[in-house]
């Protein structure tokens, strides 16, 4: 990766599961939307080092990864899937 490219983090969350993609590799993973899957989640970013991370709101199901993902310094947005969809 080049020093000056950026690295998007897309979730796309559920009750028990976290899909994962990064932009621009094209990786995608998925860890379960818990503690020890956020712990993972967490470790496998670290050498992306992300510009962003974007999760959906999803009724709640979104808060723990949110709080976990800002807690160890990333920056996180959460965004409603109805603009996303709109704007695609």
């Amino acid at each position: 990766m080049e020093m000056n490219e950026r690295v998007v983090v897309g979730i796309d969350v559920s009750k028990d599961r976290l899909d994962v993609s990064l932009h621009p590799s094209g990786e995608h993973f998925a860890v379960s939307n818990d503690h020890a899957g956020l712990e993972e989640l967490i470790t496998g970013l670290v050498a992306s080092r992300p510009t962003i991370v974007g999760l959906e709101a999803t009724g709640g199901y979104e808060m723990l990864a949110a709080g976990s993902l800002s807690a160890a310094g990333f920056g996180v947005v959460v965004v409603n899937p109805a603009q996303v969809r709109a704007f695609a």
